[in-house]
């Protein structure tokens, strides 16, 4: 079955989650490994993510240019 696409939100909250999850007292060793492996896969999703939109909202300039985010 086909995982369902997360957004953004999720995605940042199911990352909180997992930070939280590695800074509380008696995580196992092995629990930690796989908490971490989660993270970084979330983390590079995200990146994915904000730099797409970060494309798209680049192309939608009126002029084409970069700009500043205000």
């Amino acid at each position: 079955m086909a995982e369902e696409k997360q957004s953004v939100d999720e995605m940042f909250q199911n990352l909180d989650a997992v930070i939280k999850e590695l800074d509380g007292e008696d995580v196992a060793l092995e629990k930690a490994f796989s908490l971490y492996e989660k993270g970084v896969h979330l983390a590079g999703q995200l990146q994915k993510e904000i730099d797409l939109t970060e494309k798209k909202v680049l192309k939608l300039t009126k002029d084409g240019e970069e700009s500043v985010f205000q």
